[in-house]
């Protein structure tokens, strides 16, 4: 779904002020809000319609909510359907003076594995043109069966900012497996899924902010 969103320019004082020593001034933040085109929801995790992005009430991160996104092994599942991933472009224009980057991200969703199953959720996030991009994964094994969370925290001095005065996409490439591993497919099905048909799950990527 694209639209254009306007998130709120506050510094995620939260996940950074633990990285950052006690005598360390706050951190400079843009009085003026940005803007967020979403240029791209692309994937079999998301097809067309199926991923919304949000402000947070508080204006220091923006959220995805998915409809479609369920990697799954077994029963009636696909050959194919044991990966699913979605990548998220996004257009972020940041107040003059000022640079941003992700700081973190918060993924929840259901996994129901069998005995003997596995799975991961792994992101990737990286500016358009970069050659190297920030990986994190998260592993899950049977007997699974409930919510889950997981969190990326990335370290002050890993952020990964946007160069300032440039305009790049932001890419956003989420991606969940599952393997039956030795759990009968036949007779059973394990999943990992990121769905939400009733808002309650979603994906929160907090922002960090940078004067230039």
């Amino acid at each position: 779904m694209l639209k254009a969103l306007a998130t709120g320019a506050t510094l995620l004082a939260s996940l950074v002020a633990t990285a950052a020593p006690a005598t360390a001034a706050p951190a400079p933040q843009p009085h003026d809000r940005m803007v967020i085109d979403v240029v791209s929801a692309n994937g079999s995790g998301c097809p067309f319609g199926t991923a919304e992005v949000t402000p947070s009430p508080d204006n220091t991160a923006f959220t995805v909510t998915y409809s479609q996104f369920t990697a799954q092994v077994g029963g009636g599942a696909r050959s194919t359907d044991f990966r699913e991933n979605c990548q998220l472009g996004l257009n972020v224009h940041v107040p003059e003076g000022y640079t941003y980057a992700i700081s973190g991200t918060d993924y929840r969703g259901f996994a129901h594995l069998e005995r003997g199953a596995y799975g991961s959720e792994t992101a990737y996030y990286y500016f358009q043109g970069e050659r190297q991009t920030t990986r994190i994964r998260h592993n899950f094994t049977g007997y699974a069966d409930g919510d889950w969370q997981r969190t990326d925290t990335i370290g002050i001095s890993s952020l990964s900012f946007l160069p300032c005065g440039e305009e790049r996409y932001l890419n956003v490439n989420t991606e969940l497996r599952v393997s039956g591993g030795w759990s009968n497919t036949r007779n059973t099905t394990s999943f990992l899924t990121m769905d939400s048909t009733d808002g309650r799950i979603d994906t929160v990527f907090h922002v960090a902010w940078r004067a230039c």
